[in-house]
């Protein structure tokens, strides 16, 4: 796929804010633009990833940029929608059909937990497993009794987050916290504390695609970043213990989501993930980054931890992970999330993450996992 490059980014701030998001989101693509070089009307298609907005919110953000009569299409995959929407657009600048293409995230998240109705059915959510910290703990117990893993081990991820976020403007929470205070801060779901878990909220997110060839008419030197690949997968075995399925044909050691959808897109980018130089990951609680960790290849299964205690994943180690500080501190607007991350990968591959900054860094990825084993995992090299 490195046939498209992203010529430029945007971002407005993830956080709470009575800002619509209408201004949100063509905040966003109006930075994006502006970062690549390009005008609005020089756009040939556009695509929003949203779950939460209303129909044709793409439209509706857009309008206030010019009414320019190209296709505007919404597109929903849960955490995974800023991943499909990645994917779209490269796939109609690899038909030929169009070789400019703006591609946004946009969302305003309700306050609290993900509402259950939007998922299961009314019997599976009378059961009691529904809400989302429920089936998170579920694996985080299950893997601290088969491998040891501990609740210093998660609280690490947190701690690192944290602090990787005091210096990311764009994190809605830009604070850190010692060991004791999250260890100590309130228990929202056995093992997972309220400063080890994400916010849902409000954002937006946008990068400007282009083939080669238009890259090089634009005239962007230095700036372009190859997308080496995208991959889009719904898993067959599910990530999560869940509320009870409709039907379950196998539940042990069977490759998961993240697993599956990886190895795509390192078969696509010709790299595998000792050649990843820094990596943002789903952690909408901390241990699912471990979890990540282990499923993306950085470590066997069940050394997780182990990779925490030894600093691998932090900004100066061999596989920093999170230097955005994280979902747990930029809070996920669902839609805007996987783009919001993508904008950090190409930020550390031009080298312009400033404090942040991974030294030298050449190839990154960013990972999504969400609802109904909807997976994402983009790769991106300079």
């Amino acid at each position: 796929m490195s046939d498209v490059v992203i010529l430029g980014t945007g971002i407005h701030p993830f956080g709470r804010f009575e800002t619509r998001y209408q201004e949100m989101g063509a905040q966003a693509a109006s930075d994006a633009l502006r970062d690549a070089g390009v005008e609005w009307r020089d756009i040939q298609a556009a695509y929003l990833a949203r779950m939460y907005l209303p129909a044709t919110s793409g439209a509706r953000i857009l309008s206030r940029l010019g009414s320019t009569d190209i296709s505007i299409l919404d597109i929903e995959a849960a955490c995974a929608s800023g991943g499909v929407a990645l994917r779209q657009a490269i796939l109609a600048i690899r038909s030929g059909e169009v070789d400019l293409v703006l591609v946004l995230g946009c969302e305003k998240m309700p306050r609290g937990f993900m509402d259950p109705k939007m998922l299961y059915d009314d019997w599976q959510i009378e059961l009691g497993t529904s809400v989302n910290p429920s089936y998170w703990a579920m694996r985080a117990m299950r893997h601290m009794h088969d491998y040891g893993t501990t609740e210093e081990q998660i609280a690490k991820v947190a701690y690192k987050n944290h602090r990787n976020s005091v210096h990311n403007v764009n994190a809605m929470y830009r604070k850190p916290f010692s060991m004791e205070a999250i260890l100590n801060s309130p228990l929202v779901c056995d093992p997972i504390r309220l400063l080890e878990i994400c916010a849902p909220n409000d954002g937006a997110a946008a990068v400007v695609l282009a083939s080669p060839e238009r890259a090089r008419r634009i005239g962007i030197k230095g700036k372009a970043i190859q997308i080496a690949g995208v991959s889009h997968t719904v898993a067959r075995y599910s990530a999560d213990f869940r509320c009870p399925a409709d039907s379950m044909s196998a539940t042990a050691h069977n490759p998961g989501p993240t697993s599956i959808t990886a190895a795509k897109a390192y078969e696509q980018a010709a790299v595998g993930p000792a050649d990843i130089n820094c990596f943002e990951v789903q952690d909408t609680d901390a241990f699912c980054e471990i979890e990540a960790c282990e499923d993306l290849g950085l470590c066997p299964t069940g050394a997780g931890g182990a990779l925490i205690d030894a600093g691998f994943t932090e900004i100066t180690g061999t596989k920093p992970v999170n230097m955005s500080g994280g979902l747990i501190s930029k809070g996920e607007p669902m839609g805007a999330s996987h783009l919001g991350q993508v904008v950090e990968i190409v930020a550390q591959l031009r080298g312009e993450a400033g404090p942040r900054q991974v030294a030298d860094a050449k190839v990154g990825l960013a990972h999504v996992l969400g609802a109904g084993g909807n997976c994402a995992v983009t790769i991106l090299k300079r």
